[in-house]
């Protein structure tokens, strides 16, 4: 099965990755990545709400994971922005042959507010975009026209520095005397980006349930760094699901021995100790009806 658009950046001969997850250009990876999750968990075939699973699978596995990897990965990722940036370029050239359909799209071209305009009629067709199947492309072609209209609006930056649509503040730079540039102490080893990047793979496994899987992503950043606690919390995580405590305890403790504020490893040591809670009491509770029974619930002797 394959997908075709003609609307939007579309029929510019641009796949655009923004609209399949229905993420603003510019959008934080982190965003990102929830928008995917979230996405994942409807069209998985063992979450899917829709009665027409293989379609909802066939948009999973070759419109949406395929656009979320573009982002997941570092290299493809700046790819994405340089190509993205010369079609921004072309765009401002030919801006005056180029028609807007949507009235969301001419909304944009016309706001003064213009970003705000954008940013917010995104968000609304994103919510509608996978809830029901039937129209799930033709949101893609809209959100897709709402990209046209915003880059046609935003001034083009340098195709070479890849820059049109980092997502990331970072990316943004001055010119001139007034340039600085990140330090080279704060800037993230390659291994540490690699290990995130697995991390990221295990959450996105997480999130259908392929929890075997995911656990074997996140063993191998782990190798990378034995004291990565994202890592560690994520692979707790995983045990918990598998209904492994004693595992789950062990990986939760290692996460919060490196950072104390871990949110997933915190959230793992909660729920394990509502478990410890729950469990006490049902042996308390056993324990007091046995006696009360043998108080009061014995036999009569004839």
């Amino acid at each position: 099965m394959s997908f075709e658009f003609k609307n939007g950046l579309f029929k510019f001969d641009f796949t655009d990755q923004n609209a399949i997850l229905g993420v603003p250009i510019g959008a934080e990876f982190n965003d990102i990545r929830k928008r995917y999750m979230k996405i994942a968990r409807v069209l998985h075939p063992d979450t899917c709400p829709f009665e027409d699973k293989e379609y909802a699978n066939q948009l999973l596995s070759k419109l949406v994971s395929p656009a979320y990897d573009k982002f997941s990965k570092e290299s493809s990722r700046a790819e994405y922005f340089v190509i993205l940036a010369k079609q921004q370029q072309r765009l401002a050239e030919d801006s005056n042959k180029i028609e807007l359909s949507t009235e969301a799209a001419q909304k944009v071209s016309t706001s003064g507010n213009y970003e705000e305009v954008y940013k917010t009629a995104v968000s609304e067709l994103a919510k509608e975009q996978y809830e029901t199947l039937d129209r799930t492309l033709e949101i893609i072609g809209e959100l897709s026209e709402l990209n046209l209209a915003y880059l046609l609006r935003k001034k083009p930056k340098s195709a070479a520095s890849g820059s049109a649509a980092s997502p990331t503040p970072t990316a943004a730079t001055n010119s001139g005397k007034d340039k600085k540039k990140t330090p080279p102490a704060a800037r993230p080893s390659a291994r540490n980006t690699l290990i995130e990047q697995a991390c990221d793979r295990g959450e996105s496994l997480m999130a259908s349930k392929n929890y075997a899987k995911a656990i074997s992503e996140l063993k191998e950043a782990i190798k990378q760094d034995p004291n990565h606690s994202r890592s560690h919390a994520l692979l707790a995580y995983c045990y918990l699901e598998q209904n492994q405590a004693t595992m789950a305890k062990i990986e939760a403790n290692k996460a919060l021995a490196v950072n104390p504020q871990e949110p997933k490893a915190l959230e793992v040591k909660k729920q394990l100790e509502q478990a410890a809670s729950k469990a006490k009491k049902a042996k308390d509770d056993k324990a007091k009806g046995g006696l009360f029974g043998n108080l009061f619930g014995g036999g009569k002797k004839k």
